[in-house]
């Protein structure tokens, strides 16, 4: 019961808002409706709480299934849907879903702090896509039944639609267009995949069924299993994202509003990685182990392709995004490594980035709001007229670099360190991408804060509410970074499965 309302708790929380604000005059109802929408939010988040013992005492358990790619899900939860196609409302948590919960709460929690402005137009609406978008990560992250995740992938899209055309900047319509097709025209591409599992497993065994731990037994192979596999690829790709599939990331950051930004970097892009490693392996172990060594040049064309394209950004917000390309490309490399821990370091990258990146974007936010600007040349010297707004700001750029002792820092080792094993030409190729982050990042920090004043000496520092909400996120990157070892301890069952499966296709030890 616990994981359906984790899963609907944000939707309601929506409606109550937009309610709220259609009753309710003046600001009253658009407040009234944040603090209905953090509680929302709040409410997973203590539950997932809950379930953290017993998803902590499975992950130090035998692994089940392992020799076939099977998950174990510490948590589960299911009631008959369509009986008819196999489908039900299957949930269920281990502790990379757990993981990805508390990711989607906390950040959720941010979007709706930074949104937190009496100037905003229909506010009522804008916090029910709010809520609908994070209900529906919170299925993707959930889901066991496919049919089910496919139904929560694409609700995530409308709503992410509404609120870059919405409330974004001026390009946002096409911004918002551009993002639209792309990951509407890859998740049908994903839904054929699905069908094709679906009805070779159906016609092999004469049980049809969209449940993942069967589906993982399903007999495909040859060319139908590598067109499947692609299906998925495209999909996951796209939301990744991965070179070439990259082009609406940069207009749809740049164009919606701060909280938009928050959720796309840190959620939407992150349910593409975790699909890549809930399904792919497990569903298609022999096509993607002979498919691995293309996934890691892209993974490092996208490393470097991203660094050196924020490099030349001179729009504050735009050059976060092309980090995020970058960055996700080790997420990417580690994913497809074949060794547990390069595929633990992809998780803790994961993390890392949706904590840093979102912080940056909330502090392009913060900078917008002040300077009416995200240009660079409309910068500097803000050290001195705003010491927390750019205190904070040089820290989280010293994050994405990859400050030792940062979660960043932690998740880009251990990927290299994995990649290694498997490749020392691509983990080398991977690591100049560290050298070009520390180039773009320095960059970033000297013209924004450092150097002649630029701006209003009288402009405004961060308030009270803005100040608490980049402390947290600094201090869950630090405590990721200082003390990765639960967070490894909880994701240990799932790569040590897909380390078997490399093991067993014959790909790298």
């Amino acid at each position: 019961m616990s994981l359906f309302v984790i899963v609907v708790s944000p939707f309601i929380a929506g409606m109550v808002a937009w309610g709220l604000s259609r009753t309710t005059s003046g600001h009253g109802g658009a407040t009234a409706g944040r603090l209905v929408m953090a509680a929302g939010l709040l409410l997973p988040g203590i539950l997932a709480l809950s379930l953290w013992p017993a998803v902590s005492s499975a992950a130090g358990m035998p692994i089940a299934d392992a020799a076939r790619g099977a998950p174990s899900y510490a948590v589960e939860a299911a009631i008959p849907w369509i009986p008819q196609l196999g489908a039900t409302i299957h949930l269920g948590a281990d502790g990379l879903a757990l993981l990805m919960v508390f990711l989607t709460v906390l950040l959720g929690l941010a979007a709706t702090v930074v949104s937190w402005k009496d100037d905003i137009q229909r506010p009522g609406f804008f916090l029910f896509n709010l809520g609908l978008i994070l209900s529906g990560v919170l299925g993707v992250f959930l889901s066991v039944d496919l049919f089910l995740f496919f139904l929560f992938w694409e609700l995530m899209l409308v709503p992410m639609y509404f609120l870059i055309a919405i409330w974004g900047s001026e390009k946002r319509r096409a911004a918002a267009l551009k993002f639209f097709i792309f990951t509407q025209a890859s998740g049908l591409v994903m839904l054929l995949a699905i069908l094709a599992v679906y009805f070779v497993h159906g016609h092999a065994t004469g049980t049809y069924t969209f449940d993942l731990p069967a589906l993982i037994n399903a007999p495909l192979s040859g060319a139908g299993a590598t067109l499947a596999m692609i299906g998925f690829l495209v999909a996951f790709g796209v939301k990744l994202p991965v070179v070439p599939f990259h082009p609406w990331l940069p207009d749809a950051h740049t164009e919606a509003p701060t909280a938009g930004s928050i959720l796309l970097a840190g959620l939407l892009l992150k349910t593409g990685a975790y699909g890549l490693i809930r399904f792919i392996r497990p569903l298609f172990p022999v096509p993607f182990s002979a498919i691995s060594p293309l996934l890691m040049t892209l993974a490092v064309v996208s490393i470097i392709y991203g660094a050196v394209l924020a490099y030349r950004q001179s729009d504050f917000k735009r050059l976060v995004a092309y980090t995020s390309i970058s960055h996700m490309g080790f997420v990417l490399l580690g994913a497809a490594s074949g060794t547990v821990i390069g595929f633990q370091g992809a998780i803790i990258a994961m993390l890392a980035h949706g904590f840093t990146t979102s912080a940056l974007f909330a502090t392009a936010g913060f900078l917008k709001d002040r300077l009416h600007s995200r240009e660079l040349s409309d910068m500097g010297g803000m050290k001195s007229v705003t010491p927390r707004l750019a205190g904070f700001g040089i820290v989280f750029w010293v994050f994405a670099l990859g400050f030792p002792g940062s979660a960043n820092f932690m998740g880009e080792f251990l990927v290299l360190l994995g990649t290694f094993k498997t490749s020392i030409a691509f983990s080398a190729v991977a690591a100049s991408g560290l050298v070009l982050s520390v180039i773009y990042s320095l960059r970033a920090v000297r013209a924004a804060f450092h150097g002649p004043v630029q701006v209003d000496p009288q402009t405004p520092d961060l308030t009270f509410r803005e100040t608490a909400l980049v402390l947290v996120m600094a201090a869950l990157v630090l405590w990721i970074g200082l003390f990765p070892g639960r967070f490894l301890r909880l994701t240990q069952p799932i790569a040590q499965t897909h380390h078997q499966l490399v093991v067993q296709e014959g790909g790298n030890p």
